[in-house]
């Protein structure tokens, strides 16, 4: 194993979100086994929530499904959300996933497409797709008669990615 997720491994189990991950796949009556760079994976979960087909917690991987293959795309996915739970300090890093998941619905109508830790994580590699920011209605300026209008701007997935543009701007304004 590599030294970063023997890292990763010991972080998660220090700040106790991989043991909570085994505790949320007890409740849900998962089969729990070992899986490669350090990760748990549990298997045939059975609760209803949350409703997506994988998630992780700390360094355990969730899933409804019979298995996850450890060279698919979710499964890279979902490692990189176990390296977040180490970078965040643990369960602190749920509560952030939901107020990121509120942004991103505020924005966009959809939980994970502006999620922060999905974009970062791989939107097309957790099943998610980028989507524009909905526009926002005219209004009327307080005291004018002018509207302010919000165009779209697709923002993009990667700061590294060639075509990336600025994305501390999420909104063009233009008053007409």
């Amino acid at each position: 194993m590599r030294p970063r997720y023997r890292v990763r491994r010991a972080a998660n189990a220090v700040n106790g979100s991989t043991l909570t991950g085994v505790g949320i796949a007890a409740l849900g009556r998962a089969r729990l086994g070992g899986a490669r760079d350090g990760l748990l994976v549990a298997t045939g979960y059975r609760l209803p929530v949350p409703a997506a087909p994988a998630f992780c917690v700390g360094n355990v991987i969730v899933t409804r499904l019979a298995g996850i293959d450890s060279d698919s795309a979710l499964f890279r996915h979902e490692a990189r959300h176990a390296t977040q739970f180490a970078c965040c300090g643990g369960v602190v890093m749920i509560p952030a996933y939901f107020a990121a998941a509120l942004w991103s619905w505020t924005v966009t109508g959809d939980f994970g497409s502006r999620n922060v830790f999905e974009r970062r994580a791989g939107l097309a590699d957790g099943g998610y797709s980028s989507k524009p920011a909905r526009i926002a209605r005219r209004r009327t300026r307080p005291g004018t008669s002018r509207t302010l209008r919000m165009a779209r701007q697709v923002l993009p997935v990667s700061r590294n990615s060639p075509s990336a543009g600025s994305a501390a701007m999420p909104f063009i304004t233009a008053w007409s």
